[in-house]
């Protein structure tokens, strides 16, 4: 894909690296020992597009390129994991012996070539005897994605269900209504108190209202999970039942899969302001324990971090960090030594750790007066923890110098940087923007600078940033390259400051005819992460 035929313009940008990121999983799945490729999928590649088609900048899969400069910024999530999502999609509408039948045509067709979408689908058209025109308006020349839910009615003593719909949504801005092959499934108690599918239900769901009609009279379930098997593309909404009931018992639903796509449905709603904060981090440390995929586990630590500082009420965030940390230490006491299971909690707890003991724990765990059994504390840990002690104003810049010449490589070089400007100063904060405006080394060591800068539980120290960030913009741009000027645009927007004023000062810039498009397209997305936050935050504090 991409090299035996390649696209004509880089408008299908998508035939080469969509087709590459399904394939690999398919691949993968089918031909090797590791089954639980669609399970990572979901959480990992699924996630990152779901994000990034939520964006402003989001465009259609086959998208406007109108010129070399634009090709830079579509090299992102819609192209590559949405791309793939909905090539899952799409085999689920076809069946996969007529997909693959018709990758091989058009393969053999233009081998050596160039092709465009009309290629690839009358290729697919020939061999499934589908109209896919209408299809592809719908999926890749349309942006945005939609929301399912369910509408369901029970029985007076609420034992079996008497009507059953699917309901689908979409964003204002994209209000395409699409048609989803899917699955519905229903999941009951099973032997060792497990969660397992009763019952499986696949159709078509189109329009805004879709009637399930094989499930009146049907035994209700504690979890119905929309999209079951996650054949399509489309944010799901658990309904009050199945959603407590993942809060309370998400590991206990036997198969990965359904568990990574209830992960993504919880996360999803914490995004979008319709599950609190202090649920999903209940979620995550009921749960994230037993969960015996890694990347998930990993994943979902992330993310509770995040949704703590991000979107939950300020006035909660000491004690829900309090929590995170607590349990991530008794986690890390009590997973099995040596695992990678280990280490994610491991570098949780460091990173969350708050009171002197913990802090005391984590020092120690450098200096080797402290350990875990199976727990290496390899050099990617310990910059960890270098980083996180200077964050929290434990390390000063005579230990990170130290930790650099015990590590006199690239990686040491670069982490360096990080925990330098991580630290919780002002002249820390000002010497680490000194370096990032003056282009001090490679990209990649300044992009380290970036990440150090803007740290989780630094919002006072950040503040004053703020309003730099736009006096300094235009000069970045108009001096530094390309890369350089985006990477200052997307990793040093204000991003931890979570305020009117972040927007305010946003909207002030944009209103400039002269910006560059890539730069107004990266500014849009860092006031639409702002505006998301701000409504999740309010969200918390009213659920109080």
């Amino acid at each position: 894909f991409g090299d035996l035929v390649t696209m004509r313009w880089f408008a299908d940008l998508w035939l080469n690296e969509s087709f590459a990121s399904y394939m690999a999983v398919l691949s993968q799945v089918g031909a090797t020992r590791w089954k639980e490729g669609w399970t990572t999928f979901a959480v990992n590649e699924k996630g990152w597009a779901y994000r990034q088609d939520q964006l402003p900048s989001t465009h259609p899969i086959v998208a406007d390129v109108p010129d070399a400069e634009s090709i830079h910024l579509n090299f992102d999530g819609i192209t590559y994991a949405k791309g793939a999502s909905v090539l899952r999609q799409l085999v689920a509408w076809v069946g996969l012996d007529a997909f693959l039948e018709g990758v091989r045509a058009y393969m053999r067709e233009h081998a050596y070539g160039n092709a465009t979408l009309d290629d690839f689908l009358r290729a697919l058209e020939e061999t499934s005897g589908r109209d896919l025109h209408s299809w592809s308006k719908e999926w890749l020349e349309s942006a945005g994605v939609n929301t399912l839910r369910s509408e369901q009615s029970l029985s007076d003593d609420g034992s079996a269900f008497e009507s059953f719909a699917v309901l689908q949504e979409a964003p204002p801005d994209w209000p395409t209504l699409r048609s989803h092959r899917l699955a519905v499934g229903l999941y009951d108690e099973g032997p060792g108190g497990k969660l397992v599918r009763r019952k499986r239900i696949e159709l078509d769901v189109v329009g805004m209202r879709t009637e399930v009609p094989d499930l009146p009279g049907e035994a209700a379930a504690p979890l119905t999970l929309i999209n079951d098997d996650d054949l399509t593309y489309g944010k799901i909404r658990l309904d009050p039942r199945s959603l407590s009931t993942v809060v309370e018992r998400l590991r206990d639903i036997a198969d990965p899969l359904p568990r990574a796509i209830c992960w993504t449905a919880c996360w999803d709603m914490t995004r979008d302001a319709e599950m609190t904060t202090r649920d999903y981090v209940r979620l995550a440390l009921g749960n994230a324990e037993a969960e015996d995929r890694v990347g998930i586990v990993q994943t979902t630590l992330a993310q509770a971090a995040m949704a703590i500082h991000a979107y939950g009420d300020p006035s909660n965030r000491r004690a829900l960090s309090a929590s995170l940390a607590a349990e991530s230490l008794e986690a890390l006491r009590r997973t099995q030594a040596g695992s990678d299971h280990q280490l994610a909690w491991a570098r949780t707890f460091v990173a969350a750790a708050g009171t002197p003991e913990q802090l005391a724990l984590v020092r120690g765990l450098l200096d080797g007066i402290e350990s875990f059994d199976g727990l290496v504390v390899d050099p990617d840990l310990r910059w960890h923890i270098v980083r996180s002690l200077a964050a929290a104003g434990h390390a000063d810049a005579s230990l990170i110098e130290a930790e650099r010449a015990n590590d006199p490589t690239d990686r040491g070089q670069r982490q360096a940087g990080a925990a330098l400007a991580s630290r919780s100063t002002p002249e820390a904060k000002e010497e680490a923007w000194r370096r990032i405006l003056a282009g001090e080394g490679a990209l990649a060591v300044i992009e380290d600078v970036m990440f150090g800068f803007q740290q989780l539980d630094q919002d006072e120290l950040l503040a004053p940033f703020a309003a730099r960030f736009f006096d300094d913009l235009a000069d970045v741009w108009a001096t530094q390259n390309l890369q350089e000027a985006i990477a200052f645009g997307r990793y040093m927007y204000p991003h931890r400051i979570v305020s009117a004023h972040t927007i305010e000062l946003t909207e002030r810039y944009l209103t400039s005819p002269d910006i560059p498009g890539p730069l107004r397209r990266l500014l849009e997305e860092g006031k639409d992460g702002i505006a998301r936050a701000l409504r999740a935050r309010a969200a918390d504090a009213a659920s109080a």
